[in-house]
């Protein structure tokens, strides 16, 4: 089985009016996003965004659970935010597993939207159980990780489809549901 990594990008990411910025990160995103890869065996959460100060925020905000009265008064949070890495850029987080597993890993992409090289979760399930390369599943945050960051990954997943039309689901709910989908029992 292959390695399960999952990158939360913040930037380049499209807003409603499909401008590329860079979104805030949220505390909501770190816990949430965090205690899901635990649950479901991800070796490491990476919270991307190029600004020192939105890391330096996530990394006091972690370090509170991880350290002193957070970490004593829920240890659950701390174990999982052990596995959560800050990065300025996918890039860095590419080279990272890169170094650490001898091999690139094989990016798959997640978006609200259907691109022609789309595969199930079946499929990628199946590459997750029975590959051996590592895999680095980006969510991106605002409206979506733009088009060159998804025509550069390996695998594009597909969406998540309720019984309606409506899916602009919050990246905590869509993490949890397709690592759920990709992991779960």
């Amino acid at each position: 089985m292959g390695d399960l990594y999952v990158a939360l990008l913040h930037a380049p990411v499209y807003n409603k009016n499909m401008e590329t910025i860079a979104t805030s990160i949220t505390n909501l995103d770190i816990h949430d996003i965090a205690r899901s890869a635990t649950t479901y065996g991800v070796k490491r959460y990476y919270i991307v965004h190029p600004a020192e100060a939105q890391r330096a925020l996530a990394q006091r905000i972690m370090g509170y659970w991880q350290e002193g009265f957070g970490a004593e008064y829920n240890p659950n949070r701390q174990e999982a935010f052990a596995r959560v890495k800050l990065a300025s850029e996918l890039a860095a987080v590419e080279e990272e597993i890169l170094k650490e597993q001898g091999r690139r890993p094989l990016k798959i992409a997640t978006d609200a939207r259907r691109y022609p090289n789309t595969l199930g979760y079946a499929a990628v399930r199946d590459k997750i159980e029975n590959g051996e390369e590592p895999l680095l599943l980006l969510f991106g945050t605002g409206w979506g990780l733009l088009r060159e960051v998804m025509e550069d990954c390996d695998i594009i997943l597909e969406p998540i489809y309720g019984p309606g039309e409506w899916n602009h689901l919050s990246v905590r709910s869509a993490a949890a549901i397709i690592l759920d989908r990709l992991r779960g029992h």
